[in-house]
């Protein structure tokens, strides 16, 4: 992605003019320039390059040879689809403000950031269609945040290309191409012709053994695409200088193994031929929201893994994760069959994990109907498999991005009692409460802690005040931030109890004859909904209502509840209503 096109170009232009004009800008030096009737294409050689000399002409004002020039990445309008490249990104921009934006837009499937020397970010998002991204593309262009403006570029999107013609056939129904080598892409990846449905094993390796994994002419890799029936990609390109590149195996369980194996014992004998001393250990990246599940309670998962194995295991710090970065490193230490066996243990934890989230939430999304969990910018740190992926990378058929339930709802300030686990509270807070700062900012909301009311209390209150959507917001983030934290353990769903306030003279109908309806409440929702028959009505003649449950089904009980609240004040509306044009009608 180093080629920029120039158009509008004058014919009197010259491949000389062009190269003064960058030099006198005190651009990159342009390795090669093809000059066209009007246009031209030039190549510089990396991306930071490419980057500086858009950044310098996105404001479409330069006028070369009397004409207006343009220049942007040489994308064809065949592979302009669903990617997009953001720069200029203010770097004290926190990742929830982001992330929130982005969503806004459609259904973000990835994020990556491009690692510059510029102090801005630069991110590159892929959306779930190409309209999405297209209404990102022309809404952020330009998108102000204090002294930054967003620049926005498409960038190639291999996926958006035509399929080929359908071959002919041999005898017996073959394809001629069946058979046919996996063929290169960009970035160094290798791609076989049919793709699997498993999530990816990424690894990082050495920049060194990069060129040996890759072999001359891509030989090597494409042996090992061919061996394993994986595809691999060798991402490079990217993070120009960094000491480690990360490598994503697409295959069937068995063939992410089988490839990575084979990576690793091409490292080793090329650390062999070069007499390189240095141990060369496997290094996983684990996306970090499964990573608790992985690490298990007081690590007891991680020292069973490195018992039965005979490794050492190490996990980078969850201080390493940001917006831009939400994987974690699994450092694996010892011989090349502990390291594979380790390697597979990991892998099938991770996708256990993974597939429970996904059915997770496939059920439960179903509970608040039309629901797009992604436009509201919720379970964002959940791995997401690229569209290709197949059923299980599909969420669920939700209602199109943007579309908001609550909007159906007015739009009141409603005041929530949600109780976690006292032990929880640090992580919550964060260091110096930057993360209970962030996540008010985000779902904007009030969220406070209430001081313990015993020294030996086991559950802290939390009070959330905000609007139905800033309250499924904050609830949401500490749901997932109490699972990734790994306070509920294994595939125990996080259940919590939150409290609501309801008009006194409503509690009955919550509770319905003979408690008709909260037992309905309970079959629709499952949580678990209780009215104490033996408060006392505060000040403002409210009392309590208590429900249990994972994240869904207290949001759907808290959803009908007050749905309730709101046909009795519609009701007492309409008596009054009658009551004052009454006298009119009996004259």
């Amino acid at each position: 992605m180093n080629k920029l096109y120039v158009g509008n170009l004058s014919p009197s232009v010259t491949v000389e003019d062009l190269q003064q004009l960058f030099g006198e800008r005190k651009l990159p030096v342009a390795e090669q320039v093809l000059l066209k009737s009007g246009y031209a294409f030039v190549d510089f050689p990396d991306l930071n390059s490419a980057i500086k000399v858009v950044d310098a002409f996105s404001s479409g004002s330069t006028v070369f040879h009397g004409r207006p020039i343009a220049v942007e990445f040489s994308v064809p309008r065949k592979y302009r689809s669903r990617k997009i490249q953001i720069r200029n990104i203010p770097p004290h921009l926190q990742w929830e403000v982001l992330d929130s934006l982005l969503a806004q837009y459609g259904t973000v499937e990835n994020v990556e950031q491009v690692n510059t020397d510029t102090e801005t970010a630069v991110v590159n998002v892929t959306y779930s269609s190409k309209e999405e991204a297209k209404e990102a593309f022309e809404k952020l262009t330009g998108h102000q945040f204090g002294d930054y403006s967003f620049k926005v570029s498409y960038i190639m999107d291999m996926d958006a290309a035509p399929p080929d013609q359908a071959p002919r056939t041999r005898r017996g129904g073959r394809s001629s191409r069946d058979q046919g080598p996996p063929q290169p892409g960009p970035s160094g990846e290798y791609c076989p012709r049919s793709r699997q449905n498993d999530l990816p094993l990424r690894i990082l390796v050495p920049a060194q053994y990069v060129g040996a994994i890759i072999g001359k002419e891509g030989y090597t890799i494409k042996n090992v695409t061919k061996q394993t029936q994986s595809k691999v990609d060798i991402h490079r390109k990217e993070n120009t200088g960094a000491a480690e590149k990360p490598i994503t195996i697409h295959s069937t369980p068995e063939g992410c193994s089988a490839a990575c194996r084979m990576i690793l014992e091409i490292m080793l004998k090329e650390a062999s031929e070069t007499n390189t001393t240095e141990d060369i250990p496997l290094k996983m990246l684990v996306h970090n929201s499964l990573v608790g599940r992985l690490i298990g309670k007081e690590g007891r998962n991680l020292k069973k893994i490195e018992q039965e194995t005979g490794t050492k295991i190490t996990a980078s710090s969850v201080q390493s994760v940001t917006f831009y970065n939400l994987e974690r490193i699994f450092t694996i230490k010892g011989d090349l069959d502990a390291c594979c066996k380790a390697e597979r243990m990991i892998s099938d934890k991770s996708r256990e994990a993974y597939e429970n989230d996904l059915a997770s939430l496939h059920q439960q999304s179903n509970l608040i109907p039309g629901l797009n969990l992604s436009s509201m910018g919720i379970f964002s740190s959940m791995p997401v498999l690229p569209p290709s992926a197949g059923p299980r990378g599909a969420v669920s058929q939700m209602a199109p991005a943007g579309y908001n339930p609550f909007l159906q709802q007015a739009q009141e300030q409603e005041v929530v009692y949600l109780y976690i686990p006292n032990h929880a509270v640090g992580a919550l807070i964060g260091k110096k409460g930057q993360h209970i700062k962030q996540l008010a900012h985000f779902a904007g909301a009030s969220i406070k802690i209430a001081p313990p009311e015993s020294p030996d209390v086991t559950e802290r209150m939390v009070i959330i005040t905000g609007t139905p959507e800033a309250q499924f917001k904050a609830q949401g983030r500490i749901y997932g931030k109490l699972k990734e934290d790994n306070f509920f353990s294994g595939k125990q769903d996080v259940k919590l109890e939150t409290h609501i306030k309801v008009p006194s003279c409503t509690a009955g109908r919550v509770i319905g004859k003979g408690g008709k309806t909260v037992n309905e409440l309970q079959n629709l929702t499952s949580a678990e909904v209780i009215v104490p028959r033996d408060q006392t009505p505060d000040e403002n003649d409210e009392v309590f209502v208590k429900i249990s449950g994972h994240f869904f089904a207290s949001q759907t009980a808290q959803r009908k509840i007050r749905e309730i609240i709101q046909q009795v004040k519609q009701q007492e509306q309409k008596h009054q209503q009658g009551a004052a044009v009454s006298p009119h009608h009996s004259k």
